[in-house]
């Protein structure tokens, strides 16, 4: 019917006239006298061009069945650890096609109620299975269905593992698949992964890690959940690298096993520590003005430790949020030491010695004397320091008043600093017992390292979102540095030395977002960070930010976006609504008689039978069609928005696999024991 309606769903008629020509051919062949009986030859070539054209028919009958077939059932497609593909150019996404007009048609097609009939599973696949479910029970014959049965290797009708969804969403184009790479030029311009629970995010993810780790960029991997999977395959990757010095480990849920990391040790600007704080706490209605002061107390206390050559840590801004005094007599013996060297001692003490505490201001009552005093000669000698100030600020504070002001921050300080994860984000740096070393993303970068970021969030989501946004902004300010010095910052440059791409993978990253990853996909495909984040819809983007507008400022700088299985029609949407309209064909059976009044002919009625095709404007694919993705597959919009179906491969044997954590485990003790 022309090439605007596929028409393959159809009875295989090219059988027939293969049957026919072939035995044409074989009697030809077998006693060519009766039909060339004075040139017997030219009986052989006519069998030869009856014989090809049969086997033409033949060949055309075979690819309708096989179209059905895989209408029904893909082919496995199964990749082992060694065998994933590698370019320094471009990433490989798995086996797939660029989706047309063609296979909007064809999927039409597919679904139309005549087509059910033929995409039935055929007799050789039911004879198999009725085989398995009558022996699987025998002893005697269990060999024989071992190797028939329908998910033996040996069984050619075997199906793939129980995937769901409907197989003709790929089907229809496994005639046109082929590698789908994607250029890395594209990944600065960031990737969204969409997907519902246990549709192949993951596995996704460790088919675009496995080639970063291979290419010796950069990566860093935040996962929420812990996965250990995800972890297993990070470590035979490094190892197929030999990249395992590289390999760094930060999991709150095997503190015994992780690096140290201190979430606002390091800053661009000093404000940034008390941000990375304060933007965990609740910012809606009357929360919002106690998270301001909470800003406002981490912020006072963050400037003094600086002040002090101390690097903050969550240890030291709840300590010294809670009793301030500590705090600002050190800093008031550094400040009035450099103001007035040697003669503020004397003052002080005197003030410190006439002190009557019921002369006091209520709210300096019961403060330590010393305290009150470095304040007090401060003001009489009218010294100022904006430091200072802001710490004597907070001591003048009523601690009543105080404490409920700081009610919110509190709580998340405590969750931070307590047990064996508190030991984690709080190091000590002089501490030369402990053998974990402290995570430096500067060093990481430098090196182009290799992180695993387990945040455990099942046993605690809020010191996971805390930790992992925290990191997050700490990210992006060293992506500012970056883009301004490279990652030398002022060192003597190495020669050839040419800083790297930073590949960063968020996996449920609706958890880590906050204010501060809006800049880093803004401005940061500059310092080579190229960001790739799965979540599951998009509504996790808001829920996790907390502002529509924000959210869809997120999901614009997200220009490259591969959708699994999803579940709502708001997510798919992402998706469907960048894609143009298609005219597809459907076809109509009509059936008309018409009566014959006239009684002079024989003729009662004349009947009538038509295919009638007519032409409609559709959508390219609905979000009803995303609903229905197998486990493994995915749309894709790549190259500018081009739309393209992806087959992800099944994960095959790896012996570089590790078996569990202790094999890791005891690659770690190994590698601090070798310290020096």
């Amino acid at each position: 019917m022309g090439p605007t309606f596929d028409n393959r769903l159809r009875p295989v008629i090219e059988f027939i006239p293969a049957t026919v020509l072939l035995g044409l051919a074989g009697v030809l062949l077998h006693d060519p006298v009766p039909f060339f009986p004075l040139l017997p030859g030219l009986a052989r070539i006519a069998a030869a061009g009856l014989g090809a054209l049969g086997l033409l028919r033949l060949w055309q009958g075979c690819v309708i069945i096989r179209y059905r077939r895989q209408l029904r059932r893909l082919p496995r497609y199964v990749l082992n650890g060694q065998r994933i593909p590698l370019s320094r150019h471009k990433l490989f996404l798995g086996r797939g096609f660029a989706w047309d007009q063609r296979h909007s048609q064809r999927l039409v097609e597919a679904r139309s109620p005549q087509a059910r009939r033929w995409l039935e599973p055929g007799v050789f696949y039911r004879a198999a299975r009725a085989f398995e479910l009558r022996f699987e029970h025998s002893l005697l014959l269990g060999w024989v269905t071992r190797l028939t049965r329908l998910d033996s290797g040996w069984n050619p009708l075997r199906p793939l593992p129980p995937l769901g969804g409907d197989p003709a969403l790929h089907g229809v184009g496994l005639e046109d698949e082929r590698p789908i790479w994607m250029d890395l030029a594209d990944r600065v311009g960031h990737t969204l992964v969409l997907g519902t629970t246990r549709v192949g995010k993951t596995r996704l993810g460790e088919l675009l890690v496995s080639q970063d780790i291979r290419r010796g960029e950069t990566v860093i991997v935040f996962d929420p959940k812990g996965d250990i999977d995800l972890l297993r395959r990070m470590f035979a990757e490094a190892r197929r690298a030999g990249r395992l010095d590289e390999f760094h480990i930060f999991h709150l849920g095997f503190p015994e096993l992780s690096e140290r990391y201190n979430p606002v040790g390091e800053f661009g600007r000093i404000t940034e520590v008390a941000t990375r704080i304060a933007s965990q706490l609740p910012s809606q209605g009357n929360s919002a003005a106690f998270r301001e002061f909470a800003w406002r107390f981490t912020n006072i206390v963050a400037r003094a430790l600086v002040g002090l050559g101390r690097k903050p840590d969550y240890a030291a801004i709840a300590r010294y949020v809670t009793n301030i005094e500590p705090l600002l007599v050190d800093y008031y013996h550094l400040w009035l030491e450099s103001e007035l060297p040697g003669e503020w001692r004397a003052g002080v003490q005197t003030i410190e010695a006439n002190i009557d505490d019921k002369k006091l201001p209520f709210a300096l009552r019961g403060r330590d004397p010393h305290g009150v005093a470095l304040v007090k000669f401060a003001k009489e000698r009218n010294l100022y320091d904006p430091v200072a100030d802001g710490l004597r600020s907070a001591f003048e504070y009523d601690k009543t008043y105080f404490d409920k002001l700081t009610a919110s921050l509190l709580p998340l300080l405590e969750k931070l600093t307590s047990g064996k994860s508190g030991e984690l984000l709080a190091p000590d740096y002089a501490d030369t017992r402990d053998p974990r070393p402290i995570l430096d993303w500067m060093r990481v970068i430098r090196q182009q390292g290799i992180v695993y970021v387990g945040l455990d969030a099942l046993s605690d989501a809020e010191v996971a979102g805390a930790v992992g946004n925290s990191m997050f902004a700490d990210l992006t300010s060293i992506a500012g540095q970056l883009y301004k010095h490279g990652d030398t910052l002022g060192l003597p440059e190495v020669a050839g030395h040419r800083q790297g791409r930073i590949a960063i993978h968020a996996d449920e990253f609706n958890e880590l977002i906050g204010d501060e990853f809006i800049p880093l996909l803004n401005k940061a495909g500059g310092a080579g960070v190229q960001v790739t984040a799965y979540t599951q819809t998009a509504s996790d983007i808001e829920a996790g930010i907390g502002d529509r507008a924000k959210a869809g400022q997120v999901s614009g700088n997200l220009n490259t976006l591969i959708m699994l299985r999803v579940k709502n029609e708001e997510t798919a949407a992402l998706l469907t609504d960048q894609l143009p309209k298609v005219r597809v064909y459907t076809k109509v059976a009509e059936s008309r008689t018409t009566d014959n009044n006239d009684p002079d002919t024989p003729v009662d009625f004349v009947a009538q039978n038509a295919d009638r095709l007519t032409e409609v404007e559709t959508e390219m694919l609905t979000p009803a069609d995303l609903v229905q993705l197998p486990k493994g597959q995915a749309f894709g919009l790549l190259d500018g928005g081009r739309l393209y179906k992806l087959r992800l491969p099944l994960a095959g044997d790896d012996p570089l696999l590790p078996r569990d954590m202790d094999e890791i485990g005891a690659w770690v003790e190994r590698c601090r024991g070798e310290q020096p």
